[in-house]
């Protein structure tokens, strides 16, 4: 994905309901001024003297995504690593971040019940200590409630008062007690129904069932709360596929050949495998299966010269240097500096020296390059982002319905530009990980309809063969994330008449 993605949105809709600090309010509500900033001393000398728990770590990341909307999966990442879990727990860390900010909407509807004075007068860090809880309590098997109950007071106790450890060890009692009446009302309509049973902004299922019907917009949910594939590139520069798949398994990882991907390996349970020897020296990059598809898309031949106008963080960049050989010139564009490094970084890992980087802003492309000076471009374009929602959960919290509006204007700036720097015969190809239609089809169709040196041109069968062949033949796919379990993706290739 891109990295010129939009502004996000301020504020959430349940943070925008919160009211300031009451300094005289009960159990559960923020203390006065003198005593919070004494409590958060003892609470951090007391922290810091405790070895962190996988819940801990949850709770830290969760209430930072709560109270200054930071991307959950960069948090974790930099939590997971400040804290130095066990394997064990940081795969519990993971799951309680993913899971409860999964299903918030679903959580926060049963836990009303529980809150006398409502969620809304309760501290952010409170909150989210009982949306972990009471996740635990609903959706994991393997956890006895009694765990949850204790762990769940302790952390009160460390970062709150006694207070607030006793408010929160009465409302998940309660919970205990009626855990066989958290269900949601037969009364709910399609919207409400999917919006609550599969935890999504009503907003964005009543869009999703317009576009795609009721059966598929419920799919297409259920499917963002699953956990996703894990999903590794082989570097065709160094062994092709089945050599890394060989040797994946005959170390004991339990590797499989992606049914999606030519380039793709799938693999269970094998940690982390960016700290696998095997991916520091260079022999596979870690890559959604339906991202891969791009660079068989656009098909580079070797020699070729490339334009991929959004590029980082350089995944897809690299697989059109291991197609291309690395023989030929690729310019790798990207609007922020500080992200030139990661795809440098890329290139130097995997051996590749035909990449080249440039800081600027896709708009301002045709100012910098020659008109129709490159055989291919890859316009991976800034998007809504909806196919990755299983990857980064609160994206859905996130965005307003005005978002896709906004991008969409983006986009069509983008293409506008950068298709005319496509050569004549060469191929242009555009792409987003989302599954907005206005964004996809609708979009290109709309770009067809301006630009009659265009047409949409087949995929290349033997890379897609895992797609319906009329799709592919048409020269435009969508991938949904309950097809492959991979991302949700939109492929189009467009060629530029002679």
């Amino acid at each position: 994905m891109s990295t010129q993605k939009p502004e996000r949105t301020q504020g959430r809709a349940h943070a925008s309901k919160r009211p300031a600090a009451n300094h005289s309010s009960p159990a559960g509500a923020k203390p006065p001024a003198t005593k919070t900033s004494k409590h958060r001393s003892q609470s951090a000398a007391t922290s810091s003297a405790v070895a962190h728990s996988a819940r801990e770590a949850a709770l830290d990341v969760l209430v930072r995504v709560e109270e200054n909307q930071s991307y959950s999966n960069l948090l974790l990442n930099q939590t997971l690593q400040k804290y130095a879990l066990e394997r064990a727990d940081a795969a519990l860390t993971t799951e309680l971040v993913y899971g409860t900010i999964g299903r918030k909407n679903t959580i926060d509807f049963f836990l009303e019940r529980f809150v006398s004075k409502g969620l809304a007068k309760l501290e952010p860090w409170v909150v989210c200590l009982l949306r972990l809880s009471l996740y635990q309590l609903k959706y994991l098997d393997r956890i006895p409630d009694h765990a949850v109950v204790s762990e769940a007071v302790q952390i009160a106790k460390r970062r709150g008062h006694q207070g607030i450890s006793g408010m929160v060890n009465g409302v998940l009692r309660s919970i205990i007690r009626s855990k066989e009446e958290l269900t949601l009302p037969t009364a709910f309509g399609d919207v409400k129904r999917i919006a609550y049973g599969h935890s999504h902004p009503e907003w964005l299922v009543r869009r999703w069932i317009r576009q795609y019907g009721v059966e598929l917009a419920e799919q297409i949910c259920a499917a963002n709360n699953e956990p996703p594939h894990l999903s590794l590139r082989a570097n065709a520069m160094r062994a092709d596929r089945e050599q890394l798949l060989r040797e994946l398994q005959e170390s004991g990882i339990r590797a499989e050949a992606s049914p999606l991907a030519p380039a793709g390996i799938l693999v269970q349970g094998a940690g982390n495998m960016a700290l696998d020897p095997r991916f520091q020296q260079g022999d596979y990059s870690i890559q959604d299966e339906s991202s891969m598809l791009v660079a068989e898309a656009l098909d580079p031949q070797p020699g070729m010269r490339v334009l991929d106008c959004c590029a980082a963080p350089g995944g897809k960049t690299a697989h059109i240097a291991e197609k291309m050989n690395d023989q030929g010139e690729i310019w790798a564009c990207d609007l922020h500096e500080h992200k030139r490094k990661l795809i440098e970084d890329q290139a130097k890992r995997l051996g590749l020296t035909s990449i080249h980087t440039l800081v600027m802003d896709a708009l301002e492309l045709p100012e910098h390059f020659a008109p129709e000076s490159f055989d291919r471009i890859l316009l991976d374009a800034p998007c809504s982002a909806f196919g990755v929602i299983r990857r980064k959960p609160d994206l859905k919290w996130a965005k307003e319905e005005e978002d896709v509006s906004n991008i969409c204007n983006l986009q069509s700036a983008l293409l506008d530009k950068v298709h005319r720097l496509l050569k004549p015969g060469g191929i242009l190809v555009y792409s987003t990980c989302t599954i907005e239609r206005s964004e996809n089809d609708e979009f290109v169709r709309h770009f067809l309809e301006q630009h009659d040196e265009f047409d949409l041109a087949p995929l290349p069968s033997e890379a897609f063969q895992a797609i319906e062949q009329q799709d592919a033949q048409a020269g435009m796919v969508q991938i949904f994330p309950q097809q492959f379990r991979s991302d949700g993706f939109f492929i189009a290739r467009l060629q530029k008449r002679r």
